[in-house]
């Protein structure tokens, strides 16, 4: 057999596996449906990192190579879309215009990579560990299509990363987007880690808005302790752009904590609104709602620990004014069965 056809065995093998869980999980077997998504994510991530290769050179050859982190987040947007069932909902779209911009997002599971294809704007790049331009697809891509590594381990090459991309986002408007929090928090609650301050330095470093972007906690979408992934919208929220004009290296202690608690603010305000429109989101937090609220089938406020809700409260007026407008979304889990 030649390579070819050992690949498209394996492909067929691989589709028919998924196809036959996603079968199983309509049945005796719901867990099922965690694994099939687990593996039509997998699945859709290397073909759209092949896909991002190939359009990564050839936007490169006509002189549009800055697009090609857009476009490659686009496709597998709609890829996710159609293999897991999972749609991002987002609102204040318009707050994507700024450019350039650092934009920022809390960091919940690997299912943040699809919330990329829904937010991502054109002429952005996203910053990434050094270790994973090593891994094959998704690090040739990221390599081809200008991201930002940084190396966690060296200090001197980290800034020195940090001070060529601000460079750069001067130079050629080109933002960049960061996870503020540095890892994944799998969090069951609305809640944020603390924050890093190498977004915020190179803002202000760079003298350009920050844009925050909130996705609502999806653990009733994604549970990846309980093995649970199901089908549902998951909703987003892009705040007002905090600007940087005159700010200096002093000021990003402040600038760091005020960001977290708009953020933390309007997280906790995202899911108290879900939860009141959708009766499945309320199952994600079933840990803080009241038992006899949820026998009778009434809605009930997502309930947070007094630490979180005294962080969020310490919020200025003036910030929470800005960021607070409430549209209403819901997470709607769809269950386990949807494609």
């Amino acid at each position: 057999m030649s390579f070819i056809e050992y690949v498209e065995y394996f492909l067929a093998i691989y589709v028919a596996i998924t196809l036959m869980l996603f079968v199983l999980s309509l049945g005796p077997l719901p867990k099922c449906g965690f694994y099939a998504r687990l593996l039509a994510s997998y699945l859709s991530l290397i073909g759209c990192a092949t896909y991002g290769v190939v359009a990564s050179i050839v936007l490169r050859l006509v002189g549009y190579g800055r697009v090609s982190q857009w476009a490659t987040a686009r496709s597998f947007k709609w890829v996710m879309r159609y293999t897991t069932g999972v749609e991002f909902v987002v609102d204040r779209k318009e707050n994507l215009q700024t450019r350039p911009a650092v934009f920022i997002g809390n960091h919940q599971t690997e299912l943040d990579v699809l919330m990329l294809g829904e937010i991502f704007p054109p002429y952005c790049s996203v910053t990434a560990k050094k270790s994973l331009k090593a891994i094959p697809f998704l690090g040739w891509f990221m390599a081809l299509s200008g991201t930002v590594f940084i190396d966690r381990a060296n200090r001197q090459t980290a800034l020195a990363a940090f001070e060529s991309a601000a460079a750069e986002i001067r130079r050629e408007k080109q933002s960049v987007f960061i996870f503020p929090e540095g890892t994944r928090s799998y969090s069951t609650k609305p809640d944020l880690l603390p924050f890093k301050k190498g977004a915020f330095h190179l803002a202000v470093k760079a003298q350009v808005p920050i844009v925050p972007i909130v996705v609502a906690n999806y653990s009733n979408v994604l549970n990846v302790k309980e093995r649970k992934f199901t089908s549902g919208q998951i909703p987003v929220k892009v705040l007002d752009p905090i600007p940087t004009t005159n700010l200096t290296s002093e000021d990003v202690d402040d600038l760091t904590t005020r960001t977290r608690e708009i953020m933390l603010k309007e997280l906790i305000q995202l899911n108290q609104t879900a939860t009141s429109a959708s009766p499945f989101a309320a199952d994600a937090a079933r840990h803080d709602l009241d038992a006899s609220k949820m026998a009778t089938g009434a809605s009930a406020p997502i309930s947070v620990s007094p630490a979180v809700a005294s962080k969020a409260s310490g919020i200025d007026r003036v910030a929470a004014n800005g960021h607070g407008h409430g549209h209403g979304h819901s997470i709607k889990a769809n269950g386990n069965g949807a494609l």
